[in-house]
């Protein structure tokens, strides 16, 4: 497939994060369906961000999501949101990866198209940006615009291997079932220039952003630990090697330091047996996930060991709330960090990782505190909450001008004058 032209990104510019203006009447009147698969994770919290904010500009939502996952918190948060949830919540079963079940999906999907007639299809991740492009509008009901926002998603799979060819192939397909990409950091819309090509398709880059109100302060709790990990349990997650790091300190240095992992996932079992082989298990302390500020307020520093990322939220909100920080140089997690990126260290580094922890937490208090605060201002100038709902539906905004003729498509030649 020959690869068309890559037209330059659009940034969206950056408003104050504090405005607390209220919404004019849109000038479009949209009716969104977002489609996704499991109800957890970042890739959550923008759909409910982003949702929260459509409907209170006065716009028409929807959500189509995976029936299994998310358990009673998904659950939960889903059933106060779906009063205001004007094209209502559907939830049918769907798997990870590719499976002959996506068929009974997509079906069911196209007969919610059919009664709410959107007028947007916002894919966010691999299977919901699947669903959303490949699903056709019933007899009667105009093509709704596509929008994709991948969170990572299949980007994240190692370059080279049979599953990354193979979901960048599928990715070069549904190009063309694309009519605007929303990519949530620098790093994916760069991540999709190098795996699937050039793109004619409109490009907007919106990073995620948080409220202003988590920059509030941290009350640290009484007696914390040295560290705190927030995420998934899962190798990806870089936690081994947090263990392996921690081992380090211990065998290396004679540095007995005490760790809360927050967190739930696939490889939890085999984490807490890699800690008991360690002779780590009486350091680590595990619980379930919480809310963000819960955990961060029992631990010293914070860190974030991953192997890949898009732009993650739990880096935005530790950050945010002036949590020091020990992260790895994946993903979006550089312009997270900005002029600060330099302080990251290398994924799978064990040793790297064990030494930028032992620096962190013996930094003078002031000096630590004082760069968790930089990091916090430089976050509250580029990544707030309403610049990135603004932003979304300035790209569902463009989709529909481009459709309608009043913007070229890029990469076409320019009309003639004569």
């Amino acid at each position: 497939m020959a690869a068309p032209h890559l037209r330059p990104v659009d940034v969206v510019p950056v408003p104050d994060p504090d405005a607390q203006a209220p919404h004019p009447a849109p000038a479009r009147r949209e009716r969104i369906l977002h489609v996704f698969r499991a109800p957890v994770g970042g890739l959550f919290r923008h759909v409910l961000d982003v949702a929260r904010l459509q409907i209170a500009a006065g716009h028409e939502v929807g959500f189509f999501c995976d029936a299994s996952t998310g358990g009673e918190r998904a659950a939960a948060v889903l059933a106060d949101l779906t009063p205001r949830l004007a094209l209502g919540l559907t939830r049918v079963p769907m798997r990870r990866n590719p499976h002959p079940r996506d068929l009974a999906a997509v079906a069911g999907l196209y007969r919610l198209m059919g009664r709410t007639a959107p007028t947007v299809l916002h894919g966010h991740g691999s299977k919901g940006g699947l669903f959303a492009r490949i699903a056709v509008a019933p007899r009667g009901v105009a093509d709704p615009v596509r929008a994709y926002t991948p969170h990572g998603g299949s980007f994240n799979y190692r370059p080279g291997s049979a599953l990354h060819q193979v979901y960048m192939a599928a990715e070069a397909a549904l190009s063309r079932r694309t009519d605007v990409f929303l990519f949530e950091s620098e790093y994916i819309a760069g991540r999709y220039r190098a795996f699937v090509g050039e793109t004619d398709r409109l490009v907007r880059i919106v990073p995620n952003g948080i409220d202003a109100s988590e920059f509030a302060p941290i009350d640290r709790a009484p007696d914390p630990f040295d560290l705190v990990y927030i995420g998934e349990l899962r190798d990806a997650k870089g936690v081994p090697v947090l263990f392996e790091a921690l081992a380090r300190l211990r065998h290396a240095f004679d540095r007995r330091l005490t760790l809360l992992v927050v967190g739930s996932g696939p490889d939890e079992a085999a984490l807490k047996a890699r800690a008991d082989r360690l002779g780590l298990s009486g350091a680590i302390r595990f619980e379930p996930p919480q809310a963000i500020r819960s955990a961060l307020c029992r631990g010293r520093v914070m860190v974030v060991p991953s192997f890949a990322e898009s732009l993650p939220y739990v880096v935005l909100e530790a950050a945010a709330a002036a949590q020091p920080l020990v992260a790895t140089t994946v993903g979006g997690i550089p312009e997270i960090f900005g002029p600060a990126a330099g302080a990251l260290v290398p994924p799978r580094d064990v040793e790297a990782l064990a030494l930028a922890v032992m620096r962190k937490l013996d930094q003078p208090e002031t000096e630590r505190q004082g760069e968790a605060a930089g990091l916090s201002a430089f976050i509250r100038t580029r990544f707030s909450m309403q610049r990135m709902a603004d932003g979304v539906l300035a790209g569902y905004a463009a989709a529909h001008a481009q459709r309608a003729g009043a913007l070229p498509v890029p990469g076409a030649p320019a009309p003639s004058r004569r």
